[in-house]
């Protein structure tokens, strides 16, 4: 069956007010970008009050509706048929033509709900909705009506032409990217940080991302790893611009001249300080990072606030309160866990202490970097000028 549109349905942005034209506009424009690989001559509108993807006469559906659902903003996709006002009588011939091609041995209970957006259309709605229910019946003598709790619902909408469809495919939910200001993402190799990018960018922020490179104790391949899971995560939040920040040379003299259990902390709020220069350059409003709470030394309470005493922006964590399973079901989900589980290290695991601190005093910490005094800043500026930066699209 050949669908001639897509009515595309969304919730949060309904409740938008005066500003609600922004969200919308938004939305299309990021269903503009999904559907552009997609082959065909899709026309994104709005139109009173509704938004539309005007499908060309040969498209893939399914590719189609894939690209939808990686558009936040979308709660719902309803494939329509559009019919030509003709009529009410050559109208409940459609109607029941397009019940025979989509459902041709429908038993089951059903209700029509008719939106009359044309007013001047001379029956109202309650009258259509009982007479096109009059001919389904008549067609589908094993069918019946159920007001309360159908099986299908039949939905007509009565505009310039006559819209008529009977499903909705569920969107991804969310805030179109870009609404809510941008962020910075630490982007590693692993389940979490992809996953965090994902649920920050649902809420409408536009992503950037760091990834911290550590040749030749981390390989080109794991390199390429972290490539792959921005491009993963990009295909819902839109171009991403990847920081690769070569960062061996400070990590091997903080191993040198600090604690070995002060490693991960030390290092991570190097991590920190060099994510927030890039996201402060961006124009980024926080940073992103994929820690839960006590998943491991470095993401205690104790460690997390020594983390985050370096930084003067925000630092969001929408995974802190998930366990592991949670974030690898939603890993799963947006196709990012077969990558993050192949087996090449990042920086942070090659140098993990065999005993971090768990608990670390800020004052120690403080102590333990002024060893690092003589060469860190000459390090952090060979590590900033030397950034690598890949556009992921």
């Amino acid at each position: 069956m050949i669908f001639h549109a897509f009515l595309i349905k969304y919730a949060e942005i309904a409740i938008k007010g005066k500003n609600r034209y922004l969200f919308e506009d938004a939305l299309v424009k990021q269903m503009r970008l999904a559907l552009e690989p997609v082959e065909g001559d899709f026309r994104v509108i709005k139109e009173q009050g509704r938004v539309y993807v005007l499908c060309p006469e040969e498209y893939d559906f399914d590719e189609a509706v894939e690209a939808l659902q990686r558009v936040f903003g979308i709660v719902g996709i309803s494939p329509v048929v559009i019919y030509e006002d003709q009529g009410f009588e050559q109208m409940g011939k459609d109607v029941v033509s397009c019940m025979k091609a989509r459902y041709p041995e429908f038993s089951g209970t059903f209700k029509v709900y008719t939106r009359r957006a044309r007013k001047s259309y001379p029956i109202n709605s309650m009258e259509v909705s009982a007479s096109l229910g009059r001919l389904i019946l008549d067609a589908f003598p094993e069918a019946s009506v159920d007001v309360h709790n159908p099986q299908l619902t039949l939905s007509v909408e009565i505009r310039e032409k006559i819209y008529v469809y009977s499903e909705t495919i569920p969107g991804p939910g969310g805030m179109p990217v870009g609404t809510n200001g941008k962020a910075m993402l630490l982007l590693s190799g692993g389940i979490d940080s992809p996953v965090a990018g994902y649920m920050i960018a649902k809420r409408g922020v536009k992503i950037d991302a760091v990834y911290f490179h550590a040749p030749p104790y981390t390989s080109e391949r794991a390199k390429q790893k972290v490539v792959d899971l921005a491009k993963l995560v990009a295909r819902y939040s839109g171009p991403i611009r990847l920081h690769v920040v070569n960062f061996t040379d400070i990590q091997l003299y903080i191993y040198d001249q600090c604690p070995h259990e002060e490693l991960t902390i030390i290092m991570r709020r190097y991590m920190m300080r060099i994510a927030e220069h890039f996201a402060k350059k961006c124009g980024c409003l926080g940073l992103i990072t994929g820690e839960s709470i006590g998943q491991v030394a470095s993401q205690t309470l104790q460690s997390l606030a020594a983390t985050n005493e370096v930084c003067t922006l925000p630092v969001y964590r929408p995974v802190i309160g998930f366990d592991k399973q949670e974030i690898v079901e939603i890993s799963r989900k947006i196709d990012t866990f077969e990558t993050s589980i192949q087996p090449f290290e990042d920086c942070c695991t090659i140098f993990v202490a065999k005993h971090p601190v768990t608990k670390p005093n800020l004052n120690v910490i403080h102590r333990s970097e002024t060893k690092l005094e003589e060469k860190i800043d000459q390090l952090m500026e060979e590590a900033l000028s030397t950034v690598e930066v890949i556009e992921i699209n």
